[in-house]
């Protein structure tokens, strides 16, 4: 059986493949032999107080020493609001269905949220209660709430 017969692009194209692995072969070999030494030391950069990249080390005078104790990761606690103890309000809302509703202080005319969790006694809207504040996740709530 006779072999087949490449056609002129057939070897046209791998002379091209070949001279393209010598070029690249060649290139290998010109940067191998352009390489100065490369150590370490050259291949380091260092940021400077401005956040600029250099290749000079910074100057040990200029160092600050930080404690790691005074290195805050994470979000500012929330400073604890002092409230009054007992105050005074109105049910505006209650819905003792799904067991919450707000408190109007009689004072300030401030709208505080209350939770069946927080009562004493079981109030309806318009009832006087007396009650007091508690941080919760999304503001103040009234907890301890007593009918007047």
């Amino acid at each position: 059986m006779p072999k087949p017969q490449q056609s002129f692009s057939k070897k046209d194209k791998e002379t091209k493949r070949l001279k393209k692995r010598q070029e690249k072969q060649k290139r290998l070999e010109e940067r191998r032999a352009n390489a100065k030494g490369s150590s370490l030391d050259d291949m380091i950069a260092y940021v400077d107080e401005f956040g600029n990249i250099t290749d000079t080390p910074p100057d040990p005078a200029k160092k600050e020493k930080v404690e790691a104790e005074n290195i805050d990761i994470s979000i500012p606690k929330k400073e604890d609001i002092e409230v009054d103890s007992v105050r005074k309000g109105r049910v505006a809302f209650f819905n003792t269905s799904k067991g919450f509703g707000f408190i109007t202080e009689l004072e300030t005319q401030e709208k505080y949220f209350v939770h069946v969790n927080g009562l004493t006694e079981e109030v309806a809207e318009n009832d006087k209660v007396s009650f007091e504040l508690e941080q919760g996740k999304k503001g103040l709530n009234a907890v301890n709430v007593k009918k007047i």
